[in-house]
């Protein structure tokens, strides 16, 4: 009896093990019964389920990233570029995600990545490279989530966010854009060295009629000079002469005298009577 017993609370416990399950805040879940969904509206918390007869599939029901391979796309002009792009996305509806995808993620990030790279085929398509590049690179992630979000919805998915991490220029196209650029920054650096060219000689002109201007306001000054000291040592001399003229005639023979032998070199062919050489034969001279 008491081996049933233990047999018995065996089997119940298999079978309360069996029936009890639990499901995470984080996850989506799916009863089925024979293999067909019975309830996909599962919450939260402590679940029980008939053993062999139910089964339990889970799903991640957090935020997913679906970091796609880059794609060419052409633009409007038929210019190929290279997008690299990913993609924020949750499972919202989990019985309608299982039936589209079967439940399995890989099956689900494929078929999104084609809506995305379709819905990107289409909007690169009706713009240019310089929009597609650099102008309008938030309006068409705007309507790419627009887009995605409402195709995705058959899938059981919904799109929190679709960005576009680069955009890049084909190797020819790289070629071609960087000697345009290349050529706008040259046809602009010989312009600014023209500006400065012209402003240097601006400025060097200025500076040599300015200099011209102060060399000869000096000189003018200094002739002024000049000119009312000569005045004023002719005026001293007269007044010296007039006071002495004997001596005045003395001192300037000296003067003579003096500069004429500065130098052991100096030689002078004149007459003893010359009357350069008054002044050495005369012994009369006031002092």
């Amino acid at each position: 009896m008491s081996k049933f017993l233990i047999i018995l609370a065996v089997l119940a416990a298999f079978v309360v093990a069996s029936s009890a399950y639990t499901i995470d805040e984080r996850d989506k879940a799916i009863l089925f019964s024979l293999g067909e969904i019975k309830d996909e509206s599962l919450g939260p918390g402590l679940h029980f389920k008939w053993p062999f007869i139910n089964n339990v599939r889970k799903f991640d029901g957090r935020i997913l990233t679906l970091d796609a391979q880059p794609e060419r796309f052409l633009t409007v002009e038929k210019k190929n570029v290279t997008v690299d792009f990913f993609v924020k996305w949750r499972i919202d509806k989990v019985g309608q995600y299982y039936r589209a995808t079967r439940g399995v993620e890989q099956n689900a990030q494929a078929r999104l990545a084609q809506i995305i790279k379709d819905g990107l085929r289409n909007e690169f398509a009706k713009r240019t490279i310089k929009e597609s590049v650099s102008g309008e690179r938030s309006e068409i992630m705007k309507s790419i989530n627009t887009i995605s979000q409402e195709l995705a919805q058959h899938l059981g998915i919904d799109v929190v966010d679709v960005r576009i991490s680069r955009i890049d220029l084909p190797d020819e196209v790289s070629d071609s854009v960087y000697e345009r650029m290349r050529a706008e920054r040259a046809r602009i650096a010989k312009e600014l060295r023209a500006q400065g060219k012209e402003k240097s000689e601006r400025i060097r002109a200025s500076a040599d009629r300015e200099r011209t201007v102060i060399l000869a306001n000096a000189y003018k000054e200094s002739q002024e000079v000049r000119g009312e000291g000569d005045a004023r040592a002719a005026e001293i001399y007269a007044q010296a002469f007039s006071k002495d003229p004997e001596f005045y005639d003395f001192y300037r023979s000296l003067e003579a005298y003096r500069k004429s032998f500065s130098s052991k070199q100096d030689l002078m062919v004149l007459e003893p009577d010359s009357e350069f050489f008054k002044y050495f034969e005369r012994s009369d001279v006031k002092r």
